[in-house]
């Protein structure tokens, strides 16, 4: 069985990384069987120093994309069988979009914010022993603050970067329209894809009801909403 290593369930998503999310539905969408191990520890064994990875029998892969690749040749997952090249071209364009956009815009509202510190010290960092408790985590914060300004998304202001954000969750709820998925009626990798980073931005909850900014402007688009809810009901019946 294949073994899918990720970070862990947070704020009430399978994982706090979309890209293990992305991995995950897209496995769930192609009925392909995995478990699943959690832990920043398994980032030690990981090929490029990264989670997701997985390991299919003694086959190591890394970086969700390559991951989808992979899974698609090795078990002849014909999700995307019945797309144009076309559509397949503006879901590569797109996923990279969201991958190199979006993704950043997420990183700084739960470490750079003040509003959501707090909540994301406590739900990475709570287990830590004392003393480590006390320093490691603002370390790591000032370290991921130093790569949002050298990505250059955490160069802007906050409300700028909420205007970046809600730029490519207006296209994608332009692009959905009032199709049940991106392509139409039948699910695609491409909606994997999306409902990683959507996921991580509507469908979390935290235990005092606080919802950032980011939250309450992603949750205008009702039909992105909607979407979240719709591929949660099909392959989260759990959640």
């Amino acid at each position: 069985m294949i073994t899918l290593y990720g970070f862990g369930k947070c704020f009430n998503v399978m994982d706090a990384s979309p890209f293990v999310v992305k991995v995950d539905l897209f496995m769930r969408m192609a009925n392909i069987p995995c478990q699943v191990k959690y832990g920043a520890k398994y980032l030690k064994k990981s090929p490029k120093g990264k989670l997701p990875f997985i390991n299919d029998n003694g086959t190591v892969v890394a970086d969700s994309d390559a991951i989808i690749t992979y899974l698609t040749k090795q078990y002849q997952v014909t999700l995307d069988a019945e797309l144009t090249p076309e559509q397949k071209a503006q879901a590569h364009l797109i996923t990279k979009s969201l991958d190199e956009g979006l993704y950043w815009c997420l990183v700084y509202s739960r470490w750079a914010t003040d509003e959501c510190w707090p909540l994301t010290n406590e739900a990475f960092f709570a287990t830590l022993p004392i003393p480590l408790r006390w320093f490691l985590p603002n370390i790591i914060r000032k370290s991921v603050k130093k790569n949002l300004h050298g990505q250059g998304v955490g160069r802007h202001s906050l409300e700028e970067i909420l205007a970046i954000s809600d730029k490519s969750l207006a296209s994608l709820s332009t692009l959905l329209a009032d199709k049940n998925f991106f392509f139409g009626d039948t699910h695609t990798s491409f909606d994997a894809v999306v409902y990683s980073h959507l996921c991580e931005f509507i469908s979390v909850r935290f235990d005092n009801g606080f919802e950032s900014k980011f939250t309450k402007n992603a949750k205008r688009y009702q039909n992105l909403v909607q979407f979240c809810q719709r591929i949660e009901d099909k392959f989260y019946p759990e959640k």
